[in-house]
């Protein structure tokens, strides 16, 4: 008779030799992803130097093709590092799995083997010492039938104990793998908003050559210009706040101080542009006053939180920037820009979640106005008027 535990070691060993080597081959495809992802993020950091150390010289077109060529060239390989990760994550998937299987193969035969043990020690236990004796020529032979048992009952333990470590491994490693798909379907996701960001980018550079035919004065013609109408959207939205705050103020509409609860005005979750983003396309002209968060055109825009609506500007030209001033209570106030639609009016309460109006900002569509590369949402914050970081107040 052979011991249980040695019985386990020739199992696991043949599962071993069927599939370590494609593990190993696994896992060296996976060195190599990642001494290839190590190289992008120190090309990616590169750029982002070369990047920040043109944002601090003269302003010149030159120098602005310069930043975006950069910032091409680091969004063309963000997405190739993200490729790499997504493969990456597929191939410890796919081990884990080997891993897995190999694992479950080896607890199959152990069940087997422990179930065969009891039913033996069961079936010695029925006997008394006295048949078994008589069983036997002489004692000898009684005795190491007795220590076989005995080995056996040692066996047993050790195979149960083994085949509960095998358990927790198995589990442990079905836990990763769960962890490992949810990083996989996030770096899909992440990869298509960096092929968007790539996209405007490109098209941002097409239109500024376009626009300035490589001429440095009507560059800094259009800088004029862009400048200008920043001013105007931005002084009429801070005197339409003031007149409309005093006027709900002294109608006791609204409080000057109170708790505001905000949601996010889209779906997405995704911030194309950050507050004061240093990578922002017009940062020269001004800096970025709230997020960019991604949207299709015509995705349906809700009111952050309760308040009345302090400017609804329409528009029925691309040039023209259409967008939404809403009044809250506790001096704040949100701003909802590049949109396609608007459907509320001036002085009208609308509720936290309520369609206020339809995202736009597809460059040449209308209400999508000069400050655009791409459609999304531009969402304000303002507190007492100056426009602040929205991310502290949006909580869900």
């Amino acid at each position: 008779m052979f011991g249980v535990s040695s019985f386990f070691v020739f199992a696991e060993s043949i599962s071993y030799n069927t599939t370590q080597q494609e593990i190993e081959s696994l896992n060296q495809e996976i060195a190599t992803r990642k001494d290839k992802i190590k190289q992008l993020e120190e090309t990616i950091d590169t750029y982002k130097k070369t990047i920040a150390q043109k944002q601090t010289e003269g302003i010149s077109l030159k120098n602005q093709i310069s930043i975006l060529d950069n910032q091409i060239s680091q969004v063309e390989t963000n997405i190739n590092l993200t490729k790499e990760k997504i493969k990456e994550t597929e191939l410890e998937i796919e081990a884990l799995t080997l891993s897995i299987n190999e694992k479950t193969s080896i607890m199959e035969k152990q069940k087997k083997i422990v179930g065969k043990m009891v039913q033996h020690i069961h079936a010695e236990d029925q006997k008394d010492y006295l048949e078994i004796m008589l069983t036997y020529n002489n004692f000898a032979d009684f005795y190491n039938e007795l220590k076989q048992l005995e080995n056996i009952y040692v066996d047993l333990g050790r195979s149960v104990k083994i085949l509960r470590e095998t358990k927790e491994d198995l589990d442990k490693k079905r836990t990763q793998v769960d962890g490992k798909r949810q990083v996989y379907q996030k770096l899909k996701i992440d990869l298509e908003d960096k092929k968007d960001q790539l996209n405007e980018r490109v098209n941002f550079k097409e239109k500024l050559l376009t626009d300035t035919k490589l001429s440095e004065r009507k560059y800094y013609t259009l800088l004029s210009s862009l400048k200008q109408q920043y001013q105007v959207i931005e002084g009429e939205v801070r005197t339409f706040e003031e007149r409309v705050r005093k006027k709900l103020e002294a109608e006791d509409k609204i409080k000057a101080s109170g708790n505001v609860l905000m949601s996010w005005p889209v779906p997405s979750h995704v911030i194309n542009a950050t507050f004061h983003d240093p990578d922002y396309p017009f940062r020269r002209v001004f800096e970025h006053s709230g997020i960019d968060i991604k949207a299709a055109q015509g995705t349906p825009v809700r009111a952050a939180a309760a308040g009345y609506i302090g400017r609804a500007r329409r528009c029925s030209s691309a040039s023209c920037y259409s967008y939404i001033l809403i009044i809250h209570t506790g001096n704040l106030s949100t701003v909802y820009g590049h949109l396609s639609n608007v459907v509320v009016v001036d002085d009208a309460f609308v509720n936290r979640g309520d369609i206020i109006g339809y995202s736009g900002g597809t460059p040449g569509t209308v209400g999508a106005g000069p400050f655009v590369t791409g459609p999304h949402l531009h969402f304000e914050v303002r507190a007492n008027g100056i426009p602040v970081d929205p991310l502290p107040y949006l909580v869900q």
